[in-house]
This record gives C-alpha cells, sequence and structure tokens, in this order.
C-alpha cells in the first residue's frame, strides 16, 4: 500500500511542479480583469494584495504536498499525521451552556432505558458480587447479545448522533427528551414506593454514571478525527471549554468517587501503591512507544512530548497512597493545593505552561502534564471526601444516606460548583484545561455531579436500575478504555478520516461503537474482567 502511494505521490510531484506556476499566473490574470478601481494605482494596489493572498494559499499547499510527500517517500504509516494534528489544534471550545444541555441529554437516555429496563419479564437473580438490579437478560449469549444491542440502540446510538450529525440541534432534542422523561417519572411514581433506596441503590447511580462517562469518552476519542464532529467539542488549546476537554478530569473523578480512600479501606503503603500503579506506567510507556513507532499523531500542547494520560493516572495514585489524609478532610487538602496552584498559574506559571517554547530537559518538554498532576491531585481529594460524604460515610441517621436526601444533596453541590466556575472564569482566570487550573476542576465537578443527580431520577421507576451494557461496562472500565483506544489508533492508520466522506465517517463510528460494545459484554458475560486502578 505505501509502495502504491509512494508511486502516485511521485507523479504527482511532477505534475505539481510543472504546473504549479502557470495556474498561479491564470488565477492572478482573472483577478487583474475581475478588478476595476477607478484609479490605475488603486489598480496596482488590488492587484498586488490579489497576488499576495494568491500566492500565499498556493504556498501552503505547496508545503502541504511537500510535507506528506517526503513521509510517503520515508514510509510511514501515518503519512496526514501533521494535517491531523493541525485538525485539532488552536481550537477554543464552546460554551457552558451547551456543555450543560449536553451534560443533560446524556444522561436522560440512561433514564429512559431504565425504566424500559424495568418491564423486562427476564432478569437473572444477580450474584454474590454484582451490582443489584443488574439485567443480564438470559443465560444464552444469543439473548444476551441481543439484549446489549438493544441497550446500544437506546444509550450509545442516540449520544453518537447527538455528539456528531445532531449536534446543533442539541437544545431542540433536550425539551422532548425532558417531557418524556417527566411522563415516565410521573407514571412510574407510585410503583417506585415499593423500592426503598439504600445504600446498593446509591452504588448502583454511582456505577450508571461512570459507565456513561465512559460511553462519551470512548465515543469522542474517535469521532474528534473525523470531520462530522463539530470542532467546538474537541479540545480546546489554551483557554475555554469544550465536551471533549472533561474527559480526563470526569475519569479521576469518576475513580475518586468510589476509591479506596473515599470507602475509608485501609490504605496500603507506598511500596504496594508503586506496584500497583506499575501496570499504568507500563500502558502509558507503552503507549509512548507504539506512538512513536508507527508515527502517530500526537497534539505536545496537550500533555508534552512525552507525556500521556497513564503517566497522569499513575502520579496522582501514588501521591495519594504516599500522602496519607482522612477522606473527611481530604477534601479540605485539595483545596488547599488547588488554591496554591492558582495562585502559583495567576504569578506567572500560566504564561510558562502555555508557552511553544520549550527547553532540552524533561521537564520543559512535558511541562504541561508535569504540573497539571497538581491540580488533577486537588480534584481527586476533593472526589475522595465528597464520595465519603454523600455514600460511604457513617451517619447517626439511615433517612441521611436515602436516594432522596442523596439526590438533594447532589443536586445542591452541581449548582453551586456551576456558580464557582462561572466566578472564576470571569474574575480570576479561563478555564484551561491544558494547566487544569482551578476553574477546570471546578467544572469537571459541577458537570459531573450533575450527570449524577440526574441519573438519580431512575430511582422513580420501579424494577431493574441498570441495563447489560452498563453492568458489563462496568466491570471493566479500564479494559473498555484500552481497546477503545486501540480500535481508534486502528481506525486512524487505516483510514483517511480527514477526507473521507460524512456518510462513511458515520458508518465507521457506529461499526467501532457497536463492536466495542459488543466485546465489552462478552468478555463481562464470560467474568473477565481487567482491574488496574
Amino acid at each position: 500500500m505505501i509502495a502504491k502511494r509512494r508511486g502516485d505521490f511521485l507523479k504527482l510531484e511532477d505534475g505539481w511542479n510543472q504546473d504549479s506556476t502557470f495556474k498561479l499566473e491564470s488565477k492572478l490574470s482573472k483577478h487583474r480583469y475581475r478588478a476595476e478601481p477607478s484609479t490605475k494605482k488603486n489598480m496596482k494596489k488590488s492587484f498586488e494584495a490579489n497576488s499576495t493572498l494568491l500566492f500565499s494559499e498556493t504556498h501552503l499547499i505547496i508545503i502541504n504536498r511537500k510535507l506528506e510527500f517526503s513521509q510517503i517517500m520515508d514510509g510511514s504509516l501515518n503519512p496526514n499525521k501533521h494535517l491531523k494534528e493541525q485538525f485539532v489544534s488552536n481550537l477554543t471550545g464552546s460554551s457552558m451552556l451547551e456543555i450543560a444541555i449536553m451534560s443533560t441529554v446524556a444522561p436522560l437516555l440512561s433514564v429512559l432505558r431504565h425504566s424500559i429496563c424495568s418491564s423486562y419479564p427476564t432478569v437473572t437473580p444477580a450474584k454474590k458480587n454484582d451490582h443489584d438490579n443488574a439485567i443480564l437478560g438470559s443465560k444464552k449469549l444469543g439473548n444476551y447479545l441481543a439484549t446489549l444491542s438493544v441497550d446500544f440502540l437506546f444509550i450509545v446510538l442516540p449520544m453518537l448522533l447527538i455528539f456528531t450529525v445532531l449536534a446543533d440541534w442539541v437544545y431542540m432534542f433536550m425539551i422532548p427528551m425532558m417531557v418524556l422523561v417527566f411522563s415516565v417519572v410521573t407514571a412510574n411514581r407510585f410503583d417506585a414506593s415499593n423500592y426503598p433506596g439504600g445504600p446498593l441503590s446509591l452504588r448502583t447511580n454511582v456505577s450508571s454514571y461512570r459507565v456513561l462517562m465512559m460511553i462519551i469518552t470512548f465515543l469522542c476519542i474517535l469521532a474528534v478525527d473525523f470531520k462530522i464532529f463539530p470542532r467546538r467539542h474537541a479540545k480546546t488549546e489554551t483557554y475555554g471549554t469544550s465536551l471533549m476537554d472533561l474527559g480526563v478530569g470526569s475519569f479521576i473523578f469518576a475513580n475518586a468517587l468510589v476509591s479506596r480512600q473515599a470507602r475509608s479501606v485501609s490504605s496500603v503503603n507506598w511500596k504496594a501503591a508503586v506496584q500497583s500503579t506499575s501496570p499504568l506506567l507500563l500502558l502509558g510507556f507503552a503507549r509512548l512507544l507504539t506512538t512513536r513507532s508507527v508515527d502517530y499523531q500526537v497534539h505536545t500542547g496537550e500533555y508534552g512530548v512525552h507525556w500521556n494520560f497513564f503517566f497522569t493516572l499513575a502520579a496522582v495514585s501514588i501521591l495519594t497512597s504516599i500522602i496519607k489524609i482522612p477522606p473527611q478532610y481530604s477534601g479540605i487538602f485539595g483545596v488547599a493545593i488547588l488554591i496554591g496552584f492558582q495562585y502559583w498559574l495567576s504569578h506567572g506559571l500560566n504564561v510558562y505552561l502555555l508557552s511553544d517554547e520549550r527547553g532540552t530537559d524533561i521537564l520543559s518538554k512535558n511541562k504541561e502534564g508535569i504540573f497539571s498532576i497538581l491540580g488533577y491531585w486537588g480534584l481527586y481529594l476533593v472526589g475522595v471526601q465528597l464520595g465519603y460524604y454523600l455514600f460511604f460515610g457513617n451517619r447517626s441517621t439511615t433517612a441521611f444516606r436515602t436516594i432522596k436526601w442523596a439526590r438533594v444533596r447532589v443536586s445542591f453541590i452541581s449548582l453551586v460548583f456551576w456558580l464557582v466556575t462561572v466566578l472564576l472564569d470571569r474574575h480570576v482566570e479561563r478555564v484551561s484545561r491544558r494547566m487544569c487550573n482551578l476553574a477546570y476542576v471546578t467544572l469537571v465537578l459541577a458537570q459531573n455531579l450533575q450527570v449524577l443527580a440526574i441519573l438519580m431520577l431512575s430511582d422513580f421507576t420501579a424494577g431493574s436500575k441498570i441495563s447489560a451494557l452498563e453492568e458489563a461496562m462496568n466491570r471493566n472500565l479500564l479494559g473498555s478504555f484500552l481497546l477503545a483506544n486501540l480500535l481508534t489508533g486502528l481506525v486512524n492508520l487505516y483510514v483517511d478520516t480527514l477526507f473521507i466522506p460524512s456518510l462513511s465517517a458515520l458508518a465507521i463510528l457506529l461499526a467501532y461503537a457497536y463492536c466495542l460494545s459488543i466485546i465489552t459484554g462478552i468478555a463481562g458475560f464470560y467474568g473477565v474482567k481487567l482491574k488496574i486502578w
């Protein structure tokens, strides 16, 4: 394949060098006769301006052709690497309102599926270590796969369409969704009284929330490489808010809510902590070596030259294990870290982190990833205390831990964080995922708690609360994430994502999402589980 494309580019190179000057002169001639200024002097200025503009455009085309041609001649597996990097660079994001709207529509889809799940007559009783009310469909794999397919149609497919081809109609889509959910909740409000909430029901809601965050993540990491995915939803370059900016923070917060620290489980020593995080370090180095060996596109403004997501996870885990903080005080310590880090950023560190200049040392080459550890660690500590306070802490009255009061607390805290985010963004420093500043952390907390509060509406519906797909993915969150990254890399290496038609792009995304859902479901059906965190 590379040899064939190399021959095509040799022919293209010869033709381009011979015809580029003639095409440029022809375009300039057309502009020359089209412009009719009143004076000869104005005509000269107009011609010079048009000449400069057309020459610049043609020069950029020549540079891109030359660059792609040189990569083909070198045997690169990813000849469009630089074009793909430019495709996700220098973006400014969308608005907080749009993020809030999308964070409403996505969980509403899960709530609707949960309400439909409650009417299923074939529910296999959960095993000892399974979540309560889990729908396993039938013991036969065929029926189980059919149930997974229905889950895909109700949850994954609508989300994919909302993130891509229906992105401009998300505001209009939210209104009928809210009316439909309200109707379902109202119709089931009396039946729900027979299913009182408790610690296990709270755990089910948290599990559903963590799975939903993972589904959004694996849909976006591939969709962003296609043109049908709006650029405003891709990661921002410096400041701004977008859907994909929330991915890393949401992953860390979701793990903090149900972490060993939040559950007050006895902590391990630092040696055991390093040993437990060694798989994350191995994954980080494996990703680094793989992207280098296949010449995969990497946006250095995201984490740096060598740093990646797995290194950040490992660093947060090691810091949390070495510096042991009681869960009831971890949030206070986390807020102190975040305020100190924000003060450092506001007094010159942000200029250093956002500059394109890099030295030869390892710190300068990976400054974004290394310094942002402080922000993500603070976020994790706040998440630990919220998990302890909302779900796992010992309370004097059992009513304090019921679904009703948990829903009220989560909704109120989410609203508070939204208000704090707006104030910080306007008066302190704009939201920046690249630096993981204070405004970014509060945005992650607000958005994630909003999703969790909406998912808690499922408790108004009697019967089953979690779908087969959610149950399977909850068992293998990290495994699903690794599989999504592997499939994303394979698609990018074998498909020209930048120039593929929209219909073909949507078909690829549908096949990718369905395969990922089915493989994860089969792994859950046979009890296969990958757990590192």
